[in-house]
């Protein structure tokens, strides 16, 4: 492999593994949702005057579940950037992508099992791939519609 071979692969990669190693912190106990909850909760509790207990704590729930599909949609684009190449289907990488972090999905939840604060959900599985899903569905819609102006007389 050349130098600028490597280059290549290293600049494709490299964001995709660092992209895991963020979503791994974010797996560990220090982002627990016992810890993230005496963070957020009061300041939901100042955006959010006057809403009952059972509120401030469904919408710590909520952001920690939009927090799954963000995370993974970024990866599911970063993923599919690096096996992006001239000449393959766009809707073939995409699904490689998305098997892709369908199991880093499975991996993390598995390194959760592992933490105390923490467990393994298989539903967080399911919300992480549809997170990586609709990152990927974006992606394939924006380069579609790219596509399409290209070819219109302008």
């Amino acid at each position: 492999m050349s130098a600028a071979s490597l280059r290549g692969v290293l600049a494709r990669w490299v964001p995709v593994a660092a992209w895991a190693a963020v979503i791994s912190v974010l797996s560990s106990d220090s982002f627990s949702g016992a810890h993230t909850a005496t963070l957020l909760e009061p300041i939901f509790a100042i955006l959010l005057p006057g809403a009952a207990p059972e509120t401030i704590h469904a919408t710590h729930a909520v952001v920690r579940k939009l927090a799954h599909l963000t995370e993974y949609a970024v990866l599911g684009l970063l993923v599919f950037r690096a096996l992006d190449r001239p000449g393959r289907s766009s809707r073939a990488v995409a699904l490689q992508a998305l098997v892709l972090c369908a199991l880093y999905a499975s991996l993390d939840e598995l390194h959760q099992s592992f933490v105390p604060s923490r467990g393994a959900a298989p539903l967080d599985v399911v919300l992480d791939t549809t997170g990586a899903a609709l990152g990927l569905a974006l992606r394939l819609a924006l380069s579609a519609r790219v596509s399409a102006g290209r070819r219109s007389p302008a």
